[in-house]
């Protein structure tokens, strides 16, 4: 085999295994403590997807039906998504079909994030934005908050709109906090927002858009990440200051429909008071 045919085979084998792996969504379980958590909330489930893109080229759509479907499987109190839902218009019937079936007892709640406004330099969004998600179980917050109760506490829930995050707007984010609240929970599309809180403001924030850096080159002791090389905060549970922040690696692919080392996931996030 020639030199260029085997690079060629290498290329293939490269692009079918980023396709398989663009659809390869797990179920990540993990354990976040809450400081000050209501002690009845100790223990509450919650369900966390992100960054969904659906409409863009690839197999987005395939991998959110089987997101919902292991989200729904482990059963969670809440769920809740955090941005970059719809890159097009074109992918409106796919999306409200796979979240029709988000049912939770405490129900499920969505931000949008910045492809959603075709911000991001996105050659596949189209900037329509989602203004509701009617026909679906699920409540878009845009700088508003919702109240649930559950065991007998209430939970604060807020959504921060992707533009007021980007226009440096924090008295705007501030104003929807309630501090009377069992949990205090925050639903941002940027992790940066952990940044920019005041300590203990809000106990849990939940934040996606960096889908763990989406092309990734595995080494020992890591993954060289050629997406987002600078960010703090890629994937995973980080504590500071009295706030935790969970940051999903997300569902869905963007400007390539690729995933290496670097697999979607769902999230089943169970608090426990620190």
């Amino acid at each position: 085999m020639s030199a260029r045919n085997r690079l060629l085979t290498v290329a293939a084998a490269g692009i079918g295994w980023g396709l398989f792996e663009s659809q390869w969504v797990r179920l990540s379980a993990r354990e976040v403590p809450i400081a000050g958590l209501d002690p009845a909330l100790d223990g509450l489930r919650i369900g966390h997807l992100s960054d969904l893109h659906i409409g863009a080229p690839g197999l987005n759509a395939r991998a959110l039906a089987h997101g919902v479907d292991l989200i729904r499987s482990a059963e969670p109190d809440l769920v809740v998504i955090t941005g970059d839902l719809r890159a097009r218009e074109s992918g409106d019937d796919d999306l409200r079909r796979s979240l029709a079936l988000l049912d939770a007892p405490l129900g499920a709640f969505a931000v949008l994030g910045n492809h959603d406004h075709a911000d991001g330099h996105d050659p596949f969004a189209d900037g329509v934005a989602l203004s509701d998600l009617d026909g679906t179980p699920v409540r878009l917050l845009h700088d508003a908050t919702a109240g649930v109760e559950a065991r007998g506490a209430r939970i604060h829930i807020g959504g921060l709109a992707p533009r007021t995050f980007e226009d440096d707007d924090d008295e705007r984010g501030a104003a929807l906090v309630d501090r009377t609240a069992g949990l205090r929970l925050l639903l941002c599309h940027f992790p940066r927002i952990l940044d920019r809180v005041q300590p203990g403001e809000w106990q849990l924030i939940l934040s996606g858009h960096l889908h763990g850096g989406q092309l990734c080159i595995p080494y020992p002791g890591g993954r060289f990440r050629l997406a987002h090389l600078s960010r703090d905060y890629l994937e995973g549970v980080y504590v500071r200051d009295g706030t935790a922040m969970h940051v999903s690696r997300g569902l869905g692919t963007t400007f390539v429909p690729l995933r290496f080392a670097a697999r979607p996931e769902v999230t089943l996030l169970e608090l426990r008071a620190a």
